[in-house]
Order: structure tokens, then sequence, then C-alpha cells
């Protein structure tokens, strides 16, 4: 079965805290009839800190919607490189190795897609597949993992490659002052992660099952309107809510594998807000505990679009990881209202668990 290996991550150099944010929202809209709402809203996000392509002085301009598509393609193939080969690394294959590139981003838009790129400069065969996914926001690394392991399911002994690349700083529009858009100013930050997925071998989370969900008639509740100045990001009042109709979908997945989403042993979930975990805490009937990945990833990052769940993943796989055979979920939500969801075990290749052994011989005191 195919098999999740540790991700790469990268974040940007530039960093804007929490504090930050709250003075440059109050500076910017002092005369806003909503502030006070806007700051509680933002503070209570739990985000201290977020990284950014570039300085906070550049990132508040806006040279429009063509200059800064030129930001995200430069940035893209300056920085996705170094993350796919480590990437690789993780996963021991070689760019030659890898059968499918799955790209992922809803910051920005290449047309031939990043995917044709990385094959003319990175190694990877002519022949090797491309699938780029522009327009499931942050549900697009969930649907990443699932493309793949649908990819791998069909293709047993086919390696694939995930990269997710969002550089949401790059959709800061200083015009648009809802509190929906104040609070998204606040929560978003930018981050490239990479994933392989191995048809055969590897160490992660063995892939087993998966499913989509979309929650009816809920298509503008996150949403892009694509103006002369770019993407202009709306988010709904009621998004927050959504894990009540959507935890059900998570309990049905896990019960058509015969598991209880209620009782695995680990969880990586996507954190779009801190309400999104408080809920699924109270609706999957789990300890909060349980996400604390998805946390780290919000408190230290903010919330990274598709790229959150490998990174969540990433911070297991630096924990230790789990136990061989231990049983897990990923899951990651999106516009659409869309879930993209999937069930596996932990499993340690038994080339890495030897490595494990021998390590853990060394360590110990004679």
């Amino acid at each position: 079965m195919a098999t999740l290996c540790k991700p790469s991550v990268s974040v940007p150099e530039h960093v804007i805290t929490m504090e930050e944010t709250l003075e440059l929202a109050r500076s910017r809209h002092h005369d806003h009839p909503q502030l006070p709402l806007a700051l509680r809203l933002i503070e209570n996000t739990g985000v201290r800190t977020r990284r950014i392509v570039q300085p906070i002085e550049e990132t508040l301009k806006h040279p429009g919607f063509e200059d800064r598509n030129k930001i995200y393609e430069a940035e893209a193939k300056a920085r996705v490189p170094a993350v796919v080969r480590e990437a690789l690394d993780h996963a021991q294959v070689l760019p030659s190795d890898i059968d499918v590139i799955i790209y992922v981003s809803c910051t920005g838009f290449m047309m031939p897609s990043m995917t044709a790129w990385l094959i003319n400069e990175m190694g990877f065969h002519s022949t090797t597949r491309q699938i780029p996914i522009a327009q499931l926001g942050c549900a697009a690394g969930g649907a990443a993992v699932n493309r793949a392991h649908d990819f791998c399911t069909a293709y047993p002994e086919a390696n694939a490659l995930i990269v997710a690349c969002e550089f949401c700083s790059l959709c800061y529009q200083p015009t648009d002052l809802g509190v929906g858009s104040l609070l998204s100013n606040g929560l978003f930050g930018d981050g490239i992660a990479a994933a392989v997925v191995r048809g055969q071998g590897g160490t992660g989370m063995r892939l087993e099952r998966n499913s989509s969900y979309l929650i009816p008639k809920t298509t503008d509740w996150i949403s892009y309107d694509v103006r002369a100045t770019g993407f202009h990001f709306l988010l709904d009042k009621r998004v927050p809510g959504t894990m009540e109709p959507l935890a059900p979908a998570l309990h049905d997945l896990a019960r058509a594998h015969a598991w209880n989403a209620s009782e695995l042993d680990f969880y990586i979930i996507h954190a779009g807000g801190p309400r999104i975990l408080d809920d699924l805490t109270k609706y999957l009937r789990v300890e909060p505990h349980a996400f604390r990945f998805s946390r780290a990833t919000l408190t230290e990052y903010g919330n990274i679009a598709s790229a959150v769940v490998l990174d969540a993943l990433r911070r297991l796989f630096d924990e230790g990881g789990v136990e061989d055979g231990a049983r897990g979920m990923l899951a990651g939500f999106g516009p659409g209202i869309t879930a993209e969801m999937s069930v596996g075990t932990w499993q340690v290749d038994g080339g890495d668990r030897a490595r494990q052994t021998a390590a853990r011989a060394v360590r110990a005191p004679a």
C-alpha cells in the first residue's frame, strides 16, 4: 500500500508577530467601526508569528495583480526545489523514481504549471505525469494526499511527489475592509511543503482509505472574487461552525474502515483556526492533545493553507512518530465547503527499523 513519507517544510525569513499585526490593524483602520471586533478575532486565532515572502513594508503595497503574480512565480522557483530535494531524501528516492507530481496552490497562477518547470529543472523524467490543483484552497493538501493514494493504488509500483506552495501574503488587498478580510490579514501565512507517497516501502502513514465530502449549498462561504487587482478572499462568518456538519463524514470514513474515529492514535488535521480544532475535539470526542501538531502549526506559522496538513505530519515525525501499526486520520478542509479525508496505519520500513535499532544501541549506556 502507498505510504506518505516524512514531509519537508520551509517558511520564509520575514516574520510578523501577533503584536505587529494588531498594531498595523489599529494604525491602518483606526476609524473602522468594527475594529474592536476585528482585533478580538485576530487575538483569538492564537497565531503568535507568521512568515511572509517579502518584508512587511513591501507586503502592504499593491503593485497590481501582474506584478504580484510575477513575485509568486519567482519566489516559487527560488524556494520550491530545496524543499523537494529534502522530501525526496526523506523518502530515499530520486527524481527519476517519481511517476507523478501533484502541485497544489491557491495563491498564484502559472501556465505551464510549476509541475512542468520542476520536470525540466530537477531531473524528473519527461514521462512524469502532472496534476496541478489550483481551486481547492486549504483542502488541497488533503486532496493531494488522496490523489497520490489513488494513483499509487492504480499503479502499485509508482511513487508520487506532492508539493504545496502557498504565498498567502501576496493576496493581501488593502481596500478590503470587511471583518472577514481583516481577520484573514491576521490569520494566513506563507509556506512550502513537499512529501513523497511511495507505492512500496517507506516509513510514514500507510494510506488505506480516502473520501471527500462537500456540505451542500455552502459554495459562497469561502471563495475568491477575482478582480483586476487579483484574488479577493471572501470568508463567511458561518465558516468556523462547519465542523458540526463535517464531523459525521469523518466518523463515516473511519466506520467504513471498521474503526472508531474517536479512538485513533494520531490525527493530522488542517488548522483553519482554533474553533475548527476545538469543535473537532467535541464532535470527534477526543482530547485536545490529539491536535497538538495542528495547533503548533497555527501558532507558529498561521494558516498556511494547503501546506498545513503536511507541516502537522512533519511535526509528528519530529516528535518521533508513533508505533508501527498505529491508526490515524488526515483531513483538510476548504472551499466548497469541502473535506478531503484519509485513514491509515503507521508503517516503519524494514530498513528504517534496522537503522533506528542500531541508533538506539549506539545511544544506550554500556
